[in-house]
């Protein structure tokens, strides 16, 4: 036989043997190598023992929270701590999404007579988020179309918070005074247009602070939100005459437009509850119709006389909010998680707060990716003690409120990552201790 048949009969029985071998063993090889890459993977960080509350999945349970690679990878009861580089035990704490504020003042900077929009009334996110649960924030209409690009640079992609925007219908942003009041600079068209160019990123249109009793600037704010097919976000008042909020709520808006600073009392706006104390019948009617109701706090757009009479007769938020900047950070606002706990004490459940917190401002700026705890999703979490005791919360008023409750934020995830760690959760102990 010649060496080449040789060869040619060596490699057929090779393939032959070859082949019956992984018919019969590459099924149970891959089967094995599945799981064990499923069952033998390492998280990065696994919260083990905390009650978790996620409104959007429906679960209001003690569950354990496991994240690897800056992503949600299981949310179960008795994960193996074996297979976590790092545990944190959240036992008889609350386990929420990362926290949604869907108001705040971000543009910050140091031009002279700018307020809100590269002024020093705003501030930067990182140094008042983190500490309170927040990993996602809404910047309310601090830039304009002309500076966006601006805000975004200095602000958006330089910040460990994930910074989302409502753009101003005035080009110039929030900058005050005469300048918002300039109905020249409501350029529709320009606005959706910049709006257009970042999706996802610039999540609505604002108007904000407009003083004349005129319909205009609204119904541009509104042409600008239609053409982009983003909600506007309205800060009405200031007018004299008060312009009407019910053609507001049933004529002007549209459904999934936001109304924030809704139980403010200011001067020229007719507040939601009249002076015997009742919701008026058309604010009702204005929230069934898809009209969103912001709490939009701030420095003075928050009265009890408002909000407690709003929330006995069933007017409650759809989205709780901050309007965080100089002018409230250290009155009665304060942060989201005391926003939060004032609301849990006028006898809002748990679970709506957080609710109102986390998925429904998700879903009031079409961004379904946050507010969750669903698997894939980016690990932004919040960790929160529910503290019992004797609390004071104070409206812009400067009236007072006490209560039983009160959140405080323990710890909190950005992708992953510890951002904030009140008491040390997820550190090491130290030699010695």
């Amino acid at each position: 036989m010649k060496n080449n048949e040789i060869i040619k009969m060596e490699t057929n029985t090779f393939i032959r043997d070859y082949k019956n071998f992984a018919l019969k063993w590459l099924p149970l090889l891959l089967l094995l190598f599945f799981v064990s890459n499923i069952f033998g993977q390492e998280y990065d960080v696994l919260i083990k023992g905390g009650k978790v509350i996620d409104p959007k999945n429906d679960i209001n349970a003690q569950m354990d929270v496991a994240v690897a690679d800056g992503k949600i990878v299981a949310v179960a009861p008795g994960i193996d701590a074996a297979r976590a580089k790092s545990i944190i035990n959240a036992k008889g704490m609350i386990v929420a999404p990362g926290i949604i504020d869907i108001h705040g003042h971000h543009f910050y900077g140091t031009q002279p007579d700018s307020y809100l929009s590269n002024g020093f009334s705003a501030l930067p996110p990182d140094g008042f988020t983190f500490r309170s649960g927040v990993t996602t924030v809404v910047d309310a209409g601090g830039a304009g179309w002309k500076n966006f690009s601006t805000f975004k640079e200095q602000t958006i992609d330089r910040s460990k918070t994930r910074v989302l925007a409502f753009i101003n219908i005035v080009g110039s942003g929030m900058k005050g005074g005469k300048i918002e009041q300039n109905i020249d600079d409501m350029d529709p068209g320009q606005t959706a247009k910049v709006a257009q160019e970042y999706p996802g990123l610039i999540v609505g249109v604002k108007l904000a602070h407009f003083s004349g009793p005129n319909w205009e600037p609204l119904d541009r704010v509104v042409e600008a939100g239609s053409i982009a097919d983003i909600p506007v976000m309205i800060d009405f008042g200031g007018s004299n005459p008060a312009l009407s909020i019910e053609e507001l709520f049933l004529e002007k808006l549209r459904p999934g437009d936001i109304f924030t600073h809704a139980y403010a009392h200011v001067k020229g706006r007719v507040p939601i509850v009249d002076e015997k104390g009742m919701v008026k019948p058309f604010v009702f009617k204005a929230q069934e119709r898809g009209i969103i109701f912001d709490v939009g706090h701030g420095g003075g757009s928050f009265d009890f006389e408002q909000a407690i009479p709003s929330m006995k007769q069933g007017l409650k938020p759809d989205a709780i909010s901050t309007d965080l900047h100089t002018g409230s950070m250290n009155a009665g606002m304060k942060d989201m998680s005391n926003v939060m706990s004032k609301f849990l004490n006028m006898n809002m459940p748990l679970a709506e707060v957080i609710a109102c917190s986390t998925s429904k401002p998700a879903e009031i700026i079409n961004r379904s990716d946050l507010g969750h705890l669903s698997v894939g999703a980016e690990a932004d979490i919040a960790v929160f003690n529910l503290l019992k005791g004797s609390f004071g919360f104070v409206d812009t008023k400067g009236k007072l409120m006490t209560g039983d409750k009160k959140l405080q934020c323990e710890l909190t995830l950005r992708s992953g990552k510890v951002v904030w760690d009140l008491n040390g959760m997820a550190a090491e102990s130290a030699s010695g201790h």
